[in-house]
C-alpha cells in the first residue's frame, strides 16, 4: 500500500519525536562516557568562546576608582578595550599549534584584559593583590566552565624570604603551581607556563634583579622550567635590558645577565597614558630620564635560555657568575685586566690572551658571552675557593633578595 501526501507540519513534528527519542536513548549511554572525553577539547587548551562582554574604558575605570584608596601601591591597569585587544594578539603571537600553558595574569583589576583573554580562548589564572577586586573577578571565575581560576595573591611578594607560613597575599610558587595544576618539565622542555604583569614603577628593577636570581638559580618559578615572562617595564628599562657593549649609560650588570639568560623580544610599545593609574590626584606619574628615552611602556617576553646551563655554569656557582659581572661593571671604565689583578690572579694577561679578549679592554666594552667564557675560565683556578669571596657573594644575593 502506497503511503498518502504527508500533512502540512508533519514532516517537523515527526523530526521532533525522532529527536525526542533519540535524546532519551542515548542519555544514559552519555552519562557512562568517561569524564575526559566530555572534556577533552578544554584539557587541550580548544575552549569555546565564552562571548564575554568586554566592559568599556569608563566602566572599568569607575571601578579602579571606587577601588583606588585601598591600595597603597601605585598600579597601572589596562582599561581600554582596544589595547587589551593589542595585547592579548602579542601575547598569542608565535604561539605553536596544539595545547597552550596556562596563563598567570598577574593584577588584572578590573579584569579586561581577562575577559579579552577568555574570548579567545585562553586559560587564565588570575593572581590578584587587591581584595576589592576579588568578587567581580571571582564572580566571572563561577560563570565559567574551569576556563578562569582566581587566587588571592601578589605576583611581586612571590616566594618571601620568610620561614614558616607566608602571609597572603605573599605567596609561593609551589602552592601557586600545586592550585593551578602545572608540573615540572625538563629544563629543555616547552614553556610550562606563561606569565603577565605590568611591574609597578618602583619596583621593576628590584622584581627584574629577584627573577635574574632565581633563573639562575633554577628556583621560584623556574624550579618547573623556562617559565615565560611577559611583562610591561618603563622603555628605560627596556633600553637597558638591551644595551650594546660600549655604551655607559645603558650597558649595565643586568644587561649582561639578563642577555645571557634571557631571549628578550619586544612584542609592543605603548604610551603611558594609555595606561589608568590607582593614582588618587589622576596623575600618569612617568617617571622622568634624562639619559635613555621614556615616553612609552613596552611590553617585553623574557624567555629563558635553553642553553643557559652549558659548559661548567650551572645553579650551584650561578650566584658567583652574577657577583663577578656586578663587581667587573660596578666600575665600568676599569680595564677588566685591573679587575683580574684585584682578585689575585697571577696570570690574567695569559688568560685574557687565550680566550682572545684585549688586555686593555674595558669592562663596559666585555660582551656577554666573553663574561660567560671568562667565568668558565676561572673555575680552574683557586680563586674561587677563598673565603672573602664567598662571604661578599652570599651578603650580595642577600641583600639584592631581601
Amino acid at each position: 500500500m502506497l503511503a498518502g501526501p504527508v500533512p502540512p507540519g508533519a514532516a517537523g513534528c515527526c523530526r521532533r519525536l525522532l529527536a525526542a527519542a533519540l535524546a532519551a536513548g542515548l542519555r544514559p549511554l552519555l552519562r557512562g562516557l568517561p569524564p575526559c572525553w566530555v572534556t577533552a577539547r578544554r584539557a587541550a587548551g580548544q575552549w569555546p568562546s565564552p562571548g564575554l562582554r568586554v566592559p568599556e574604558a569608563a566602566e572599568a575605570e569607575q571601578l579602579v576608582q571606587q577601588v583606588k584608596h585601598t591600595s597603597v601601591v601605585v598600579r597601572r591597569f589596562i582599561t581600554c578595550p582596544r589595547l587589551a585587544r593589542k595585547v592579548q594578539r602579542s601575547l598569542q603571537r608565535g604561539a605553536s599549534p596544539g595545547s597552550q600553558p596556562v596563563l598567570v595574569e598577574c593584577g588584572p583589576g578590573p579584569g579586561v584584559l581577562t575577559r579579552t583573554l577568555l574570548n579567545a580562548g585562553v586559560r587564565v589564572v588570575a593572581l590578584e593583590n587587591n581584595p576589592a577586586f576579588l568578587p567581580n573577578l571571582q564572580s566571572l571565575e563561577n560563570s565559567l566552565d574551569g576556563q578562569l581560576k582566581v587566587i588571592y595573591g601578589d605576583f611581586c611578594r612571590l616566594d618571601p624570604l620568610v620561614t614558616g607560613t607566608a602571609k597572603p597575599p605573599a605567596v609561593y610558587s609551589e602552592k601557586l603551581f600545586e592550585t593551578v595544576g602545572v608540573a615540572a618539565v625538563p629544563w629543555r622542555a616547552d614553556t610550562p607556563v606563561k606569565f603577565f604583569g605590568i611591574l609597578p614603577q618602583s619596583k621593576e628593577r628590584l622584581i627584574l634583579w629577584r627573577h635574574l636570581f632565581a633563573l639562575y638559580e633554577c628556583s621560584s618559578i623556574y624550579r618547573y622550567g623556562r617559565a615565560e615572562l611577559n611583562i610591561f617595564i618603563s622603555e628605560k628599562e627596556y633600553k637597558i635590558l638591551t644595551g650594546k657593549p660600549g655604551n655607559a649609560g645603558s650597558y649595565q650588570a643586568i644587561t649582561v645577565l639578563c642577555q645571557l639568560g634571557y631571549e628578550i623580544q619586544l612584542l609592543h610599545m605603548e604610551p603611558w597614558s594609555s595606561f589608568f593609574t590607582n593614582l588618587k590626584n589622576g596623575g600618569l606619574a612617568i617617571p622622568k630620564s634624562v639619559r635613555l628615552p621614556n615616553d612609552h611602556l613596552c611590553l617585553v617576553r623574557l624567555t629563558p635560555q635553553q642553553n643557559l646551563f652549558t659548559g661548567s655554569l650551572n645553579p650551584q656557582n650561578s650566584p658567583i657568575f652574577i657577583f663577578m659581572v656586578k663587581q667587573c661593571l660596578a666600575k665600568p671604565k676599569s680595564r677588566l685586566i685591573d679587575r683580574l689583578n684585584s682578585w689575585s690572579l697571577e696570570n690574567g694577561s695569559q688568560l685574557l690572551r687565550e680566550l682572545e679578549i684585549p688586555e686593555n679592554v674595558q669592562t663596559r666594552n666585555v660582551y656577554p658571552e666573553d663574561y660567560k667564557r671568562l667565568f668558565e675560565a676561572l673555575q680552574s683556578s683557586n680563586i674561587f675557593t677563598e673565603n672573602w669571596w664567598h662571604d661578599e657573594v652570599f651578603e650580595n644575593t642577600r641583600n639584592i633578595n631581601f
